[in-house]
């Protein structure tokens, strides 16, 4: 099992000899340790510094049966370093957060057998499947009454300009990118696209085209986490999480019950169960295997907002979808499955090292 949180960076390069940003790195070093948290008995976690992940998984498990969390997994003999050949002939299979050339050629130089992993030809459909387009293209089939949403794949300035027009808010985003940096807003009256034509040309060069959609006034982000296997997909859980400017900030760890009642505040959840079963029917993800979520928001439907009556709330099912594992899938892992206790993890930086924390909903 491998944590890669440089994943997107890597998937959106595509080169198999990538060097992940500091603070990928980082990451990676300073919560490698995450995959034990649903780790199987026998189950190796590959990290940078072994020492270093058993204390951070210790602390965690720590403050989990604080919390009231159970059935937590031992530490002992779970991590791994980089000397993976040691442990290659009884490897059965690699689970990394998310799978690419670069990631794939590194295992393969620890000396991790070609036939664990996916081929140089399955990694490619993996990244194109993970290009933007994929969840513009489930879209239509996920709209119903009460739900809203819609994006457009561009080249040319004209397109974005005209789209621009129509709406006088839009959002343009890079098909592949991490963490809302390949994000671009514009504005008819603030932001025209020529002061992102610039951006706007050099990711079409990179990336062959940028999306485009309406801008919404979200008022609430979350989403449904999947695993896909031979048999087909599988519905997780609900993930409800909040994000400053695309970034990650946190997810809450509640009971399916709690996290769907949070959610009937907004709109009925008898909506959430069409739209599960809708992508379970139609999303086509080829011969990937493996997790991956769809991010949705709930936004404010302006066209029935008034100075009188309470703003009435739109669905948008599917924001994005990510062909890896997610931090939903993380708190899946160690969401209480029954009490009613609300609890928040995040993720913090103090400068110089990334924890993760967990603490009572306040």
């Amino acid at each position: 099992m491998v944590f890669n949180p440089e994943h997107d960076i890597a998937l959106a390069s595509n080169l198999a000899n990538f060097t992940a940003p500091h603070a990928g790195r980082q990451l990676r070093a300073d919560l490698g340790f995450l995959p034990a948290l649903w780790a199987d008995e026998g189950d190796k976690v590959l990290v940078d510094h072994v020492e270093s992940a058993e204390k951070a998984f210790r602390r965690v498990a720590h403050r989990l049966r604080q919390l009231g969390c159970r059935n937590l997994p031992a530490v002992n003999e779970r991590f791994t370093s980089a000397k993976l050949s040691v442990y290659s002939d009884r490897m059965t299979g690699v689970q990394p957060w998310g799978w690419n050339l670069a990631l794939r050629a590194a295992l393969k130089r620890a000396g991790v057998d070609s036939a664990l992993m996916p081929s140089e030809e399955q990694i490619t459909q993996i990244r194109q499947l993970s290009h933007r387009r994929t969840a513009a293209r489930l879209l239509p089939s996920l709209q119903m009454e009460g739900t809203v949403g819609e994006s457009f794949e561009c080249t040319t300035p004209d397109e974005v300009e005209a789209l621009l027009a129509r709406y006088g808010q839009v959002v343009m985003k890079a098909p592949w990118s991490s963490s809302g940096r390949g994000l671009r807003f514009l504005s008819t009256e603030r932001t025209p696209f020529q002061m992102q034509a610039g951006w706007f040309r050099n990711v079409v060069a990179q990336q062959g085209s940028v999306m485009v959609e309406p801008f919404y006034n979200k008022v609430r982000d979350f989403g449904m986490e999947f695993c896909v296997d031979d048999d087909g997909i599988h519905y997780l859980g609900l993930s409800l999480f909040h994000t400053v400017n695309g970034a990650y900030e946190g997810n809450i760890l509640a009971t399916e019950s709690v996290k769907r009642e949070i959610i009937s505040h907004y709109i009925p959840v008898c909506l959430l169960d069409s739209i599960e079963q809708r992508i379970v029917e139609s999303l086509d993800l080829g011969s990937y295997r493996g997790p991956f979520g769809v991010d949705m928001m709930i936004v404010t439907d302006i066209s029935h907002q008034t100075s009188t009556i309470s703003p009435q709330f739109l669905l948008h099912p599917c924001v994005e979808i990510n062909l890896r594992c997610t931090m939903g899938h993380v708190a899946l892992a160690i969401s209480p499955t029954d009490d009613d206790i609300l609890r928040v993890m995040r993720i913090d930086y103090n400068g110089t090292n990334y924890q993760l924390k967990i603490q009572r909903f306040r």
